[in-house]
């Protein structure tokens, strides 16, 4: 055998070892290292008082996943001002009880909802080489999820205000804040002259209009321009999505491949900020907790949820 065939058959079995590697790891060990980001967004007034926020998105929690119910159970521990839940709870057709197990330790935590598609359908295999593509797309033999069943559990057992296409005021204490919100943009569910309805009816509201809101917060599942814009044109002042796993399968040193919508990469993940016109928001994409059970791998972007603490900017 020649000596640049040995070379050649060497070189693929590394590429072939460091793959398999790559994918034990990402199968086994980071997708189940769940993570807490702490970040800071200095969008509040100055002299006012910091606001602790909790999001948690894209949970795809199956009925079998107990670390990562036990893990979003033991979250409710960091006693946060308010939680904000970007939507693709369910990851299985069976996973409403696993899902009520999970979050009831937020009961009495104020806290505000959207959903994403996966909390009506449930999961499909997809190509994952088609998300090179663009944005997946719905099937028409997608199974319906009991989404009604699981926005009762948000709304009468936890009180979370539902925000799918809707505005609502949340008193905290003595403090005012408002949220708009949009149904899944990437199913396009989302209806914005809907939610813009809803948001001048609290806004005109005259028992409400006694007291300032402190912030205007826009909350989606999916994080679509067209409705970061439109937040930030309503004036919102902090925006919060999911739905792009982070990229999911990152490279190290360049991020994320695909976004599975039309945001930028760079703001695929994280705190950032979102312009349109003279006016910017805040913006926190979370990379989300879960996977689909039919890709359960993640790399170089491990599973999170966010603690997000609004804070008073610089005089």
């Amino acid at each position: 055998m020649s000596t640049s065939s040995s070379t050649g058959r060497d070189v693929l079995l590394g590429i072939g070892l460091v793959a398999v590697g790559a994918l034990a790891w990402g199968t086994l060990v980071e997708r189940n290292a769940f993570t807490l980001r702490n970040v800071e967004a200095k969008v509040l007034e100055p002299g006012s008082a910091p606001l602790r926020i909790l999001h948690i998105s894209d949970l795809h929690l199956a009925p079998w996943q107990k670390g990562k119910m036990e893990w979003v159970s033991s979250l409710a521990e960091l006693a946060p001002d308010l939680v904000v839940n970007t939507g693709d709870n369910l990851g299985h057709e069976n996973a409403l009880p696993a899902l009520q197990e999970t979050l009831v330790a937020f009961k009495g935590i104020p806290g505000v909802f959207v959903n994403g598609s996966n909390d009506y359908f449930a999961p499909e295999f997809k190509n994952p080489f088609a998300y090179f593509a663009g944005p997946s797309k719905a099937t028409k033999v997608a199974q319906r999820l009991d989404t009604a069943s699981l926005m009762e559990f948000f709304t009468d057992e936890l009180g979370w205000a539902n925000l799918n296409n809707s505005a609502a005021s949340l008193t905290l204490g003595s403090r005012r804040i408002d949220f708009m919100g949009v149904d899944d943009p990437h199913r396009s569910f989302d209806s914005l002259s809907r939610m813009e309805r809803a948001l001048e009816s609290i806004q005109s509201d005259d028992f409400l209009d006694e007291v300032t809101p402190e912030i205007t917060i826009g909350v989606a599942h999916a994080p679509y321009q067209r409705i970061l814009n439109d937040f930030v044109t309503q004036g919102a002042e902090m925006i919060f999505a999911g739905h792009t796993h982070g990229g999911q399968v990152c490279v190290p040193g360049f991020g994320a491949l695909v976004t599975n919508c039309d945001i930028p990469r760079d703001k695929v993940k994280g705190l950032s900020t979102w312009t349109r016109g003279s006016r910017t928001a805040a913006l926190n994409v979370s990379a989300g907790v879960g996977t689909s059970i039919f890709a359960p791998v993640r790399f170089a972007c491990a599973p999170e949820a966010s603690l997000v603490t609004l804070s008073a900017r610089e005089s």
